[in-house]
């Protein structure tokens, strides 16, 4: 089994989304997750607690050491206001959302651009769409997963609710 599907199994089996994963240096294993969008349906305040970090950190870590692979740290943490966007299902669940997208290559007619900052469409099976300001006004870029090169969430933060 690949680590990317032995992590995500795992994770998924504790009840949480995978985001990515990465090595780093010095054999750093570092795992982002987040709540399922189940989770979300049912209480909108819901995110990933120290708790929940730490839950799926112990349980993942005994899992790679029966599987033996080789790291030395594991961290497990939130994806953060600026979730990374990966998969078809998150453009899914960020629809109406705010993101900035970079393309591995300029789209054609998109005046060799290749980052753009809009709102996230319902995606259309595997096509995904930005709604962005072009020079004429809104405009809609169509793109697919093997386009991209970086999507991520533009967080949104509402200063006016903050107390003084």
């Amino acid at each position: 089994m690949q680590l990317l599907e032995l992590i995500e199994k795992t994770v998924q089996g504790t009840g949480y989304d995978l985001v990515d994963f990465e090595r780093a240096e010095r054999g750093l294993l570092r795992v982002y997750i987040d709540v399922l969008p189940e989770q979300l349906a049912s209480d909108e305040a819901a995110h990933v607690t120290v708790e929940d970090c730490a839950k799926v950190s112990h349980q993942l870590s005994h899992v790679l050491t029966v599987e033996e692979v080789n790291y030395e740290r594991l961290e497990i943490s939130s994806p953060g206001l600026d979730r990374p966007l990966k998969k078809v299902a998150d453009f899914l669940r960020f629809a109406g959302e705010k993101a900035n997208v970079k393309l591995r290559l300029p789209m054609p007619g998109m005046a060799n651009r290749k980052t753009f900052e809009g709102v996230l469409h319902e995606p259309e099976g595997e096509t995904l769409k930005l709604e962005f300001e072009g020079k004429d006004g809104a405009a809609m870029l169509e793109f697919t997963l093997a386009d991209l090169d970086k999507a991520r969430l533009v967080p949104q933060v509402d200063f006016r609710s903050r107390k003084a």
